[in-house]
């Protein structure tokens, strides 16, 4: 890289527009949508669709609402043409989508582009010449009165087309293509003097096209340019502005939403932002972002995985984990801190709120994700992260010192792994740790023996299995708890003391089961916790209490083996 590059690179001219008005402008509608995912994203393909995947990309596009769809350049290449043949005699086109086409300012192809919508119920047809200076010196070797006769000429033709197909409903389109690398006062000359040839109506207007074809400046100056145009150009109001940005400087979508504040009505782009270069506008993004504002964008994305399915398919091309709104990791949260947030704002919101949720600026849900991914646990996360995790999916709601003992057995693992852990392999490190499925059931019985205020009290008998065998035990107290716990005591040579108690239901109906959690105090020396699963809450907390001791054993035999290590 160059230390001066000034030297070789020239800053793009700002645009003198002292009163300009769109930063204050606020979005509160839609724009008119056009994709070009079959025209321009797929000449940016390294194998372009055939005839079978652009069928599919085409219902894809009608399925989430455009009502415009550029669907090819059809004097470019045979497959093009008998794309756009196919869906007019296989009638494929609903009654309120209208297709569009692509040709350059060339007899010969203005021609084959009009024979291939022969018997189309209405089209769109896009004519483009290069107007920017680079482009008359360098390619074209032409001046500035020869491109605008080039234009004018071939829009007149445009009109002797149309004119031999009168059943068709045409609308013309025009773009003065590099507008972004073009003097304002040119490009509004070249498209005044278009306009003049197809004199379009307020009733039936025609379209023109601004594009960003390469992203030459910030976004604000861009939309400096089409604030100018929409003040300057003759006959506005029987002209529908589009834009059509890409992506080279990284500032696809802002130029596009500000190019709609400056006066836009359209925007062209591809789904997910494919396209030649860096890409053409996301037109998910900026439909998205426009949802998430409040305001409903007229695309249904309810299924945005099924839309990266057939995007994938038809490009060819993965779209990046990352990228806005449907990347595999955009809802996934693997800081702790962030999984804290996220966990007590889910916890805090109810049904019909406003959606203010920390680090999700959209519910996943709204486009069929689900909240499984939401967050994810790696060595980079937090307790509240995996408490989240056992909740959501399994329903295990842990108490708060009961989340950060359990942190430590999973960092434990993290340590060793070093990799992300799922929520089924949270839950199974949960289930090994306390013994969900070791823990067997205590056959019991609880008798009640009569007695007023402190003096009543319980007797608990039942067959405890512990260290291989199955010891009868007998306690008494002032509930089955502590009844169980004097047993215990007299049984195993532990005392056992309860710190805190929870208990909640995991599920509901004749499928529920009740949770306890109880923290534990083990031989005066030891505090942990214990958890049991059962369908009888009482069962569920003699087998937290099980859990615990258990633990707490073998915690102790290790210490004693790591001594004995440390020793040797």
């Amino acid at each position: 890289m160059l230390t001066q590059p000034s030297t070789k690179y020239r800053a793009f001219a700002p645009i003198a527009l002292p009163n300009r008005t769109w930063p204050d402008a606020v979005l509160t509608k839609a724009p008119i949508w056009l994709s070009t995912d079959l025209r321009d994203g797929n000449q940016a393909l390294v194998e372009p669709m055939d005839i079978d995947r652009k069928m599919r990309m085409f219902e894809q596009l009608v399925a989430i609402g455009f009502k415009e769809i550029e669907v090819g350049f059809p004097s470019a290449s045979q497959v093009e043409f008998d794309f756009v043949r196919k869906l007019i005699d296989e009638d494929r086109i609903p009654d309120d989508v209208t297709i569009q086409v692509l040709t350059q300012a060339r007899d010969h192809l203005i021609t084959r582009t009009f024979e291939s919508l022969q018997g189309a119920p209405r089209a769109i047809v896009h004519l483009y010449n290069a107007v920017a200076p680079v482009m008359r010196k360098v390619v074209l070797g032409m001046d500035e009165d020869q491109i605008v006769e080039l234009a004018v000429t071939h829009a007149a033709m445009f009109k002797e087309c149309a004119a031999q197909q009168p059943a068709t409903h045409w609308t013309f389109q025009y773009s003065p293509e590099m507008f972004s690398g073009t003097d304002l006062a040119f490009s509004k000359r070249v498209v005044d003097a278009v306009t003049a040839v197809w004199a379009p109506t307020p009733a039936h207007k025609c379209i023109i096209n601004l594009p960003s074809t390469v992203e030459h400046s910030t976004p604000n100056v861009f939309a400096d340019m089409i604030e100018w145009m929409h003040r300057h150009l003759d006959r506005r109001d029987a002209i529908v502005l589009s834009v059509h940005p890409h992506n080279d400087r990284g500032t696809g979508t802002a130029a596009g939403e500000f190019a709609v504040m400056a006066g836009a009505d359209r925007l062209e782009g591809c789904l997910f932002g494919n396209g030649e270069r860096t890409g053409n506008l996301d037109l998910v993004n900026v439909a998205l972002n426009l949802y998430t504002q409040g305001v409903a964008p007229g695309l249904d994305f309810s299924h945005i995985d099924d839309v990266r399915a057939t995007v994938e398919h038809c490009n060819q091309i993965a779209v990046h984990p990352r990228h806005p709104y449907v990347g595999d990791l955009v809802y996934t949260s693997f800081s702790g801190s962030h999984q804290d947030a996220i966990k007590k704002a889910f916890t805090a919101r109810k049904d019909g709120d406003i959606w203010d949720m920390p680090y999700l600026p959209i519910d996943p849900k709204d486009v069929g994700r689900s909240y499984e991914a939401v967050i994810r646990v790696n060595s980079q996360s937090g307790k509240g992260g995996m408490a989240y995790l056992l909740e959501s999916e399994y329903g295990i709601e842990m108490p708060r010192r009961l989340q950060m003992e359990f942190m430590q057995a999973v960092q434990r693992v993290m340590d060793v792994a070093g990799k992300e852990l799922t929520a089924a392999d949270l839950y199974a490190l949960f289930e090994r740790e306390y013994g969900l499925k070791t823990v067997q059931a205590l056959q019991h019985r609880v008798l009640e023996e009569q007695g007023e205020g402190s003096n009543a009290s319980v007797v608990l008998r039942g067959d405890l299995p512990w260290l291989g065998e199955t010891r009868a035990i007998e306690g008494r107290g002032n509930g089955p708890i502590d009844a169980f716990i004097h047993a215990l005591s007299e049984a195993t040579g532990h005392s056992v003391r309860v710190l805190d108690y929870h208990q909640h239901a995991i599920g509901a109906g004749a499928d529920a089961q009740a949770a306890a959690y109880l923290e534990l105090r083990v031989d005066e020396s030891q505090t942990l916790f214990g958890v049991g699963v059962d369908a009888d809450i009482i069962s569920a907390s003699l087998k937290a209490i099980v859990s615990g001791l258990e633990r707490a054993r073998a915690q102790g035999l290790r210490s004693v083996e790591t001594k004995a290590t440390e020793l040797a």
